[in-house]
């Protein structure tokens, strides 16, 4: 999937497989999808690093196993997303458990995310 060029039918392919590769916990999946340079931007990320980016993809990795490698599975719910063609923007509306958040991530070219950003909200 990381060498798709995006456009709608492939973004709805990208969350179908972002949500499940959450759903296992597969961090590496996830990640995969991500260029080396990608930056990530989360409430979390400042509270347990205290900055809020993370860079790079082996930077973000390292986090998200930090964050969330004791968890086995996940009940990810997709809620809602949207691409936005113009700029390569995929936004994702998602609810785990009683979080609820939104996420955009914008692709580049060859279809591998090079910025994400979350916003939670109950």
């Amino acid at each position: 999937m990381g060498e798709e060029i995006m456009d709608r039918a492939a973004a709805g392919r990208f969350v179908e497989a972002w949500c499940a590769n959450w759903c296992r916990v597969d961090i590496d999946a996830v990640v995969a999808h991500f260029a080396d340079n990608a930056e990530m931007r989360s409430p979390l990320a400042l509270k347990l690093t205290d900055a809020p980016v993370v860079t790079r993809a082996k930077n973000i990795r390292a986090y998200w196993r930090e964050a969330y490698g004791s968890i086995a599975s996940a009940d990810l719910k997709i809620l809602n997303w949207s691409w936005d063609e113009t700029i390569a923007r995929l936004t994702v509306w998602w609810q785990l458990g009683d979080t609820r958040a939104s996420e955009f991530m914008d692709f580049d070219g060859a279809g591998r995310v090079v910025r994400s950003e979350a916003f939670y909200g109950k």
